[in-house]
């Protein structure tokens, strides 16, 4: 079964025109047309399927500082506050909740690593806690086992995927925006070099501002306009047991399994950064750029099967606005799941929390986690093409500091003074190697 998630109504008609235009109905995008719609900007949000009906309910619902890399340690900060206000400002629950992150390990250096980290959070007012091995021990009772150690970080927390960003695009429309679902944004129209409007399947939206959060989809469609976005996607499994396990952590990570606790009283399993690298045209184009990832990365990975191609979210190939594209045949992206993966997952999760072995798995799902050379997202106006802003490349961490990417970008279309520095950020960086750049965390 999929990632569950709730299903919202979309605005009744698409308006002729529109301040600014989404393309993209994930967790960056709804933000980014939350706010822009709560600072009075019409703004019509575009979804080629369900609102977060991809990677943005198939995340594990960390919204965390604790071993962010320092680039995007920022962001998770204000993004935390931002979550805190979001149930506020809509009346209605995310499941947020700060309940803390626990990291508990049986190796040295893992430990002197996050140890590290802790020192430099301390320079930049973020606060977590090194655990001794009788401080990890208590707080892992759970495990029934000794640790050598950990770490809490007591302000970080969880919102729950299957709701939380419905709830904001709900939002969108309650602050006057618009929200279109099963509509996909085919192509743009230029006038003079710049952005004047967005052809959909539905008719064009004129509009001098877009921003392009398609996930990953996005370097697909960036493609299509001559923009070379360098992107590649992995596929990770998840599973999640029925509610009925008791005396558990609400979110832990170790190096075997991780765990958190989902609004049902159920949890969600997974290890941690372990992937599928399914070959596409699009993986084999930009491979150059991503072999510094992937020398950092590669333990964690295994070779995919052809599931990325079939997928079609990265093609090569070029398409006409006139003509039926691959995003409305494949409106969500809802891959297999490594079934071995999965029955890992289970077996770790059961041997180190036996309270697990009293409910059965509910649901498994995949999903493709777009990343960038360097694993820090890609948000910015694009050179060249005055009015399109590219915000994509999340790299398995958008559910988390969505709120404050979405934020930022509505502060840079309105002139606003930004939430956060986005020199970090700018999408002009990729076309220089990554090589001493990848992201620590």
């Amino acid at each position: 079964m999929p990632a569950p998630l709730i299903h919202i109504d979309s605005s009744p008609s698409l308006p002729r025109e529109a301040d600014v235009v989404v393309i993209g109905g994930g967790v960056v995008g709804v933000f980014t047309a939350y706010y822009l719609a709560r600072r009075g900007v019409s703004v019509a949000l575009l979804e080629k399927g369900r609102v977060a009906a991809e990677q943005s309910s198939r995340n594990w619902g960390w919204c965390r500082q604790q071993n962010r890399d320092a680039r995007e340690l920022p962001m998770a900060t204000k993004s935390l506050d931002l979550w805190e206000k979001v149930a506020q400002e809509t009346g209605e629950d995310t499941g947020f909740r700060r309940c803390g992150l626990l990291y508990l390990s049986q190796d040295e250096n893992e430990l002197a690593g996050w140890a590290k980290w802790r020192d430099f959070a301390r320079t930049v007012g973020v606060t977590t806690h090194v655990l001794s091995a009788e401080e990890a021990t208590e707080r892992g009772k759970a495990t029934g086992r000794k640790w050598k150690g950990g770490v809490f970080s007591p302000t970080d927390g969880t919102a729950d995927p299957s709701k939380a960003v419905p709830v904001a695009a709900r939002g969108i429309m309650a602050a006057g925006g618009t929200v279109h679902q099963n509509c996909a944004a085919r192509g743009l129209e230029l006038s003079a070099g710049r952005v004047s409007g967005v052809v959909t399947e539905a008719g064009t939206i004129r509009t001098t501002t877009v921003v392009m959060a398609g996930g990953a989809w996005a370097s697909s469609f960036c493609n299509q306009l001559g923009i070379r976005f360098p992107q590649a996607a992995v596929r990770q499994s998840i599973l999640a047991v029925a509610p009925g396990a008791n005396g558990l952590p609400d979110a832990l990570h170790t190096a075997r399994v991780s765990l958190t606790r989902r609004g049902n009283g159920g949890y969600a399993l997974a290890i941690s950064g372990r992937a599928r690298v399914d070959p596409t045209p699009q993986q084999l184009r930009f491979s150059r750029e991503f072999v510094p990832m992937f020398a950092r990365r590669w333990r964690s990975l295994a070779p995919g099967a052809f599931e990325g191609w079939r997928q079609g979210h990265e093609s090569l190939r070029k398409w006409a606005v006139d003509d039926v594209t691959p995003m409305e045949r494949n409106r969500i992206l809802d891959p297999k799941p490594d079934m071995r993966q999965i029955r890992l997952t289970y077996q770790r999760a059961c041997e180190l929390l036996p309270e697990l072995q009293r409910v059965a798995i509910s649901h498994a799902w995949a999903g493709y986690v777009d990343s960038t050379p360097d694993g820090v997202p890609a948000i910015g106006e694009v050179e060249g093409i005055p009015g399109f802003l590219l915000a994509a490349g999340f790299s398995g961490h958008g559910f988390g500091i969505g709120p404050g990417a979405g934020h930022m970008i509505a502060d840079i279309i309105t002139g606003s003074e930004p939430i956060v520095d986005p020199r970090p950020y700018r999408p002009e960086r990729l076309k220089t190697a990554a090589w001493g750049k990848v992201a620590e965390f």
